[in-house]
């Protein structure tokens, strides 16, 4: 490729592009089902929980008390596993086996519930370990990864990989590492594509679900933007319904 000023961003965001109409044409199906159950869950007076560590924490808070957003998601926020107190040791800490089921005890996951794992190469032990510890609380678990990542990465102390314990998988189809740009002849690449991809396949999950139930005459508990008319009040009542099961609210 002739090295031009912006070849970089031309190749990532056609990579993008790409991998988005990919995703969004193989795995609608599992897309939908995955809309049906946080439907589902929400019409019980359920909770949508979003959990995942390092970068993949962000996808956790792309769901949590926005314009447009579902106020029953409750995203689970452990710092220890995030990156903004040390990205070493949070990238230590969620290869430690035995912190999955610890990092539920904070939240109120009951059956029922859907649970979403983040987790690009999904051989980590912890998203794992919380995968299998929400299904044992009878909570519905659907995860995002990449599988062919997953299938190349060496194996984690949990013993199985994200897609394997999960109720349902959606494939992110993202690359082993994750970077879909090669710089030049240096071996390395760049441009990381799981957080992009993410948010595009949780929104659509989302969306799906709030379309389902308004189709069945069903309340939809959606936030409006603080600058739009009426939102203070509307907000202001889903918060009072959902503060004391949503410990960041």
């Amino acid at each position: 490729m002739t090295e031009e000023k912006g070849s970089g961003a031309q190749t990532y965001m056609a990579a993008v592009r790409d991998l988005l109409d990919r995703v969004g044409q193989s795995q609608l199906a599992s897309i939908e089902r995955a809309a049906e159950a946080v439907a589902r869950a929400i019409d019980r007076d359920g909770l949508i929980y979003l959990f995942g560590t390092g970068h993949s924490h962000m996808l956790a808070e792309e769901g949590h008390y926005r314009a447009g957003g579902l106020a029953p998601v409750v995203p689970i926020l452990i710092s220890s596993l995030m990156l903004h107190q040390s990205a070493s040791i949070s990238s230590a800490l969620e290869r430690l086996p035995g912190l999955g089921p610890a990092v539920l005890d904070r939240y109120q996951l009951a059956p029922g519930d859907v649970l979403f794992v983040f987790s690009n190469s999904g051989v980590n032990a912890v998203p794992v370990e919380v995968a299998l510890a929400a299904r044992a609380k009878g909570a519905t678990v659907i995860a995002i990864t990449s599988v062919d990542y997953s299938s190349h990465a060496s194996l984690g102390p949990a013993g199985k990989r994200l897609y394997e314990v999960a109720d349902i998988v959606i494939d992110n189809g993202g690359p082993p590492g994750d970077a879909v740009a090669e710089v030049g002849a240096s071996g390395l690449r760049t441009g990381p594509i799981s957080t992009v991809v993410g948010a595009f396949i949780l929104n659509a999950i989302l969306t799906e679900a709030v379309f389902r139930l308004e189709a069945e005459g069903k309340e939809i508990p959606v936030y409006i933007s603080s600058n739009m008319p009426g939102a203070p009040a509307h907000n202001a009542r889903l918060l009072e319904r959902f503060r004391a099961r949503n410990p960041h609210l």
